[in-house]
């Protein structure tokens, strides 16, 4: 049986989360791309909390598509919410996505406005 795009994506997942955990010196920043937005946050596992999130939404909330320059936007307003918070190293948790395009733009973003992974 043909296993499917989603399901590989959570079985990677389900790896990537056994080995980085977010604490409250080095949060994890969590990914979630679709087609229609670009979705972070930064958490603290520890304490179980969301520090700090960003979305293509809070951009422009009535686009329906994400692209790569979307993704650049809410790259540089996370990294700008997260510094507020006093937050400049995190762990970098692309939740079974594969490292390049939205993803890879997201990341170099984060790391031209100033955070450390």
């Amino acid at each position: 049986m043909a296993v499917s795009k989603s399901d590989r994506r959570i079985k990677i997942k389900r790896g990537i989360r056994k080995k980085i955990s977010g604490t409250t010196n080095r949060p994890r920043l969590s990914i979630f791309r679709s087609n229609t937005g670009i979705y972070a946050q930064v958490i603290d596992d520890v304490k179980q909390v969301t520090l700090a999130s960003a979305s293509s939404k809070d951009i422009d909330p009535k686009s329906k598509s994400a692209n790569i320059e979307t993704a650049i936007a809410v790259g540089k307003l996370l990294a700008e919410k997260a510094k507020a918070q006093g937050i400049s190293t995190i762990v970098f948790d692309r939740n079974g996505y594969l490292y390049h395009g939205k993803v890879k733009a997201f990341a170099e973003s984060l790391r031209a406005n100033g955070l450390i992974f």
